[in-house]
């Protein structure tokens, strides 16, 4: 069967584990045809032969949705739930716990999110909206995002800074602890120190920062609060949300521990982590309704 840019495929040699788009298709050195690959679920990006590769039909690739939304929506319901819970507790801290009958608002912390790939881009912004959290999303190559940046956080002035895209590690290319190994990890890493010579107060910024498999080490060693992979494994398209949508539901008197912000997550501890951050959101009153 013949593989087109555009293909949904899945790798025979990996046992038809992810879900891939062709971006592109290119002669090899050795005669063959090799395919690009972006995860359609997770953030990673891969080659593959095309005699490697099957198509999908229609049926399989729904089936495989249906888990993913179910997955989905059980992280949106527990999200939901600490948002609750956050609220009730800074509107009773605001009053000084005192009854009255004056009603509140509250200021989410605004996110920039920076994505390497425009379908995911739109993914995470339908996410960010069904939740609640103020939002500009940019799609921008990885290897631009450096350059980019500083123009950038002097346009949109975020709370949040969400620094991801397509990542991976091949171990061809040297030790795991080589950044050259990693197909973009160190755009990244050069994106958060650019961000950080700007703004350097891990409270003041809050970054995320990384994708599938992503050189976890060295984003937070130049100044990521939370990033991807502490065991190079794959984190899904949305994780990043659930971590930003933690921070900016949490009062920026509260500091979060970091396993209450990856707890919900579909990747959890193998493939997020992050240090000790304070929250953004902030609580007013009164709120005045229009008639």
């Amino acid at each position: 069967m013949k593989i087109n840019i555009g293909d949904v495929v899945a790798r025979k040699s990996y046992q038809c584990d992810i879900l891939f788009r062709v971006i592109q298709i290119l002669p090899s050195q050795a005669g063959t045809l090799v395919a690009g690959l972006y995860g359609e679920e997770v953030r990673l990006i891969a080659d593959a032969d095309c005699s490697d590769l099957v198509i999908m039909d229609e049926q399989e690739r729904s089936s495989r949705k249906v888990k993913q939304d179910e997955l989905l929506e059980q992280s949106l319901y527990l999200l939901h739930q600490d948002y609750q819970l956050l609220r009730e507790k800074q509107e009773y801290y605001a009053t000084g716990s005192y009854s009255h009958n004056e009603s509140f608002f509250h200021i989410p912390g605004r996110v920039l999110h920076l994505d390497g790939d425009p379908a995911y881009l739109e993914k995470c912004l339908t996410m960010y909206e069904k939740i609640g959290v103020p939002v500009y999303g940019v799609h921008c190559h990885e290897k631009e995002m450096a350059d980019r940046i500083d123009n950038l956080l002097d346009k949109y002035r975020p709370d949040i800074l969400v620094i991801t895209g397509h990542d991976a590690y091949s171990k061809h290319k040297g030790d795991i602890n080589d950044l050259n190994a990693y197909r973009h990890s160190r755009h990244f890493v050069q994106t958060v120190r650019n961000a950080r010579r700007k703004i350097p107060s891990l409270d003041q910024l809050v970054i995320f920062a990384g994708a599938c498999q992503s050189h976890f080490e060295s984003l937070i060693r130049a100044g990521a609060n939370f990033a991807s992979s502490p065991s190079r494994v794959n984190i899904h398209a949305l994780d990043p949300v659930y971590i930003v949508a933690k921070i900016s539901f949490t009062p920026f008197v509260e500091r979060i521990n970091v396993w209450d912000v990856i707890r919900n997550t579909l990747t959890r501890e193998r493939g997020l982590g992050g240090i000790e951050t304070r929250g953004v959101l902030r609580t007013g009153m009164p709120y005045n309704r229009k008639e």
